[in-house]
């Protein structure tokens, strides 16, 4: 067995490195495969933002014409500016059921780090902050929201083998189409409008939504400053992550919360195409696209991921009108089933409030840490 580092320029080595995860869980009915142009959008170091002010590399396990397996490994300097730390995350971690072939991968990646002064490595973290992450380590029976890593059950056993520790959990709930609010919920929606002069602003067309992406950035970049992992993002990135939510939305499922002119909260939903993306098997050439517009268009899942208040109108009631939208979204469109994605274990506030509206927390993405 021999670790390689890939040569992200050589389309045989970026080909071999996407393709890994196509041959591992090509038998697992839940595996939802990533879209293989966002797979080497990522790796174009010319084009991906992450590449402006930080730094990867991608490795691979080989023997002999098999690939056993992989892993990204990188250096995120507004992350570490903002900490005052020394990280390096490790991302795009697939291997075959073999201890030894997962070692001598973090070995590569152990050694990446140290050569570059970084002494803590955490992940599964991606490249971009709206990237999914965390390994799965509850709720294998489901399929993943779109974005979200789904890993077998032993991936866990070999980080922790590893030396690998917790560093925190990530929780999705589920919410069945047939559940309401009760009506309390929407009188005091109403009253909190009233009030502090919010109301819910609406989109119809995507060429709309895209002109308000800055001020949503804004909301962003302001929101998520105590939560795990945050780092200010660039407008490159910013535009990154909503070209990326852009291309399955639907508008009407992304509402602002604004005072006047202002935007203090968003709540952005799409319809979950991933049966469409498995039936394409992550291609849209040449006939994908058809699969993905037809699951477009009859799906019964949506996915929630993010939701965010300004932290002045935090304890302000915003927060009531962001989830009586979420419920009108899924009463209106007439969803069967909703997916609330990746709410931080230590955020308190947001996993009450998805308890009071009856959702029940059904998969765990778990973030490892370990000291270098």
């Amino acid at each position: 067995m021999e670790i390689r580092k890939i040569d992200t320029s050589c389309a045989r080595d970026v080909k071999r490195f996407i393709n890994l995860p196509f041959e591992l869980y090509q038998d697992i009915a839940q595996w939802v495969p990533p879209l293989v142009s966002d797979m080497r959008l990522a790796l174009d170091r010319d084009k991906y933002p992450f590449y402006r002010h930080s730094t990867a590399d991608f490795f691979i396990a080989v023997e002999g014409d098999r690939t056993l397996g992989r892993i990204a490994v990188l250096d995120n300097q507004p992350y570490n500016t903002c900490h005052n730390s020394a990280t390096a995350f490790f991302y795009y971690f697939d291997v075959v059921e073999d201890l030894d072939v997962a070692r001598a991968l973090f070995n590569a990646a152990f050694d990446w780090a140290c050569v570059r002064g970084l002494n803590l490595m955490i992940g599964p973290r991606g490249l971009l902050r709206g990237d999914g992450h965390g390994l799965l380590v509850e709720g294998f029976e489901h399929r993943p929201a779109m974005g979200v890593p789904y890993n077998p059950p032993y991936y866990a056993s070999h980080l922790e083998t590893l030396g690998f520790e917790k560093e925190i959990d990530f929780l999705s709930a589920y919410l069945g189409g047939d559940f309401d609010l009760p009506q309390r919920f929407y009188d005091m929606a109403d009253k909190v409008k009233e009030r502090r002069g919010f109301w819910v602003k609406s989109f119809t067309s995507k060429q709309e939504l895209r002109r308000w992406v800055p001020k949503v950035q804004h909301v962003n970049n302001e929101a998520f400053t105590e939560v795990w992992g945050y780092y200010p993002i660039d407008e490159a990135e910013a535009n990154a992550v909503a070209d990326r939510f852009l291309a399955a939305a639907d508008p009407q499922l992304i509402k602002l919360v604004m005072k006047g002119d202002e935007v203090v909260g968003f709540v952005i939903g799409y319809p979950d195409i991933s049966a469409g993306i498995q039936r394409a098997n992550g291609r849209i050439w040449p006939f994908g696209w058809l699969h993905l517009l037809i699951e477009f268009r009859r799906t019964k899942w949506t996915n929630f991921n993010g939701a965010a208040i300004l932290p002045e109108h935090q304890g302000a009631g915003a927060s009531v009108v962001l989830y009586t939208e979420l419920a009108k979204s899924v009463l209106d469109f007439g969803f069967r089933h909703a997916d609330l994605v990746q709410v931080a274990e230590n955020n308190v506030e947001s996993r009450g409030e998805v308890d009071a509206v009856g959702g029940e927390w059904y998969k765990r993405h778990r973030i490892y840490r370990r000291r270098l």
